[in-house]
């Protein structure tokens, strides 16, 4: 474990621990260690008991499997808390894993939380709150447009636009950055979630089949697309027949996954137009030169960079690791929490 003296003559351990909480799923990073985590934002409940059962990848395999007495939440929709005290326990749950309890009881972390740009000043109480209750001694927020900036391997500081878009499971963050900071963003509760619903309207609607949340994710994965791809992808997909009741098999093309996915990636090619509409007419030709970039895991959706650059005439590449992007930058900013700290203890002066 990554244990750091906090200063050379202080004599107390610090863990600075970085975690991007993300609506489909929750990676944590340790300062010195890098990612030591990555798991699914669910949690299996016994109703009766209150007692949590399954935290992580074991939770998200009972979704939809459960009996009457257990329930498997996602305690994150949209990005944002939906049920804070399952969150909490979650968080909990993850830190202890990494840390261990009694290493916890001894030196709390201090911890770097990523949040949507677009959050309200009480979600991000809400985030800070229930950090703070999973065991934090200090925790910082960091905007995701930044992290996954950073994460992307941008160097934030210069004073040139770079435009970021960052495809998570609940939100897609875009945002121009210049000298460290956002210049022009907006945030959409348009993400992965929404192209997994988009699915299972489609198979209602087109194929008169109910297919569950993790069909839904896995045809997305397997032959999900916004572009014609060269070869035809399908995949057998097994469902419930919504007029005779029965399971049945049918076979699903790419083509129809295009026709299901318009409706969301019209929502976010709007948002990354409304940007590109926003920002000073310099940093547009800086995105004009330098392109714009994605990160997220919805970015892996196929051809989603393709169709981007065909709709915006500006170039886009996929970060190198787009799903541990934001989890990457949050992990780097660690490195400048004492500068954050004195802006921080700044900024409440200033106020004063």
């Amino acid at each position: 474990m990554a244990v750091i003296f906090s200063g050379p003559d202080e004599g107390v351990f610090l863990l600075d621990i970085g975690i991007d909480l993300g609506t489909a799923s929750v990676l944590v990073y340790v300062k010195g260690k890098g990612i030591v985590l990555k798991e699914p934002s669910v949690v299996a409940l016994d109703k009766n008991t209150n007692k949590l059962l399954a935290v992580g990848e074991e939770a998200r395999r009972m979704l939809g499997r459960t009996p009457g007495n257990i329930v498997s939440i996602r305690p994150l929709r949209d990005g944002v808390i939906s049920d804070y005290d399952i969150t909490e326990r979650m968080l909990k749950y993850f830190i202890n894993k990494i840390c261990g309890s009694r290493l916890m009881r001894l030196f709390k972390p201090r911890i770097m939380v990523c949040v949507p740009s677009g959050v309200t000043e009480v979600e991000r109480r809400a985030v800070i709150d229930a950090t703070m209750q999973a065991g934090a001694r200090k925790t910082y927020l960091i905007e995701e447009p930044i992290a996954a900036a950073i994460g992307a391997g941008i160097d934030i500081s210069k004073a040139c636009g770079s435009m970021i878009v960052d495809i998570g499971g609940g939100t897609t963050d875009i945002a121009v950055i210049s000298l460290g900071g956002i210049v022009v963003s907006t945030s959409i509760k348009v993400a992965g979630d929404k192209f997994d619903e988009a699915i299972v309207r489609y198979m209602r609607k087109k194929h008169n089949i109910m297919v569950g949340e993790r069909t839904a994710e896995e045809m997305k994965i397997n032959i999900g697309t916004v572009y014609p791809r060269v070869q035809e992808a399908s995949m057998d997909v097994r469902g419930r027949n919504l007029i005779s009741g029965l399971p049945k098999t049918i076979n699903v093309t790419s083509s129809e996954m295009m026709e299901a996915f318009e409706e969301p990636m019209s929502a976010i090619i709007e948002a990354v137009h409304s940007v590109l509409e926003r920002m000073p007419p310099e940093l547009a030709a800086d995105i004009s030169d330098r392109g714009i970039v994605l990160t997220g895991g919805g970015s892996l959706v196929y051809g989603l960079d393709k169709l981007l650059q065909e709709k915006t005439g500006i170039n886009v590449v996929i970060a190198d690791d787009a799903i541990s992007a934001v989890a990457l930058g949050t992990g780097e900013a660690l490195n400048n929490i004492e500068s954050i700290e004195k802006s921080a203890a700044m900024e409440g002066k200033n106020r004063k």
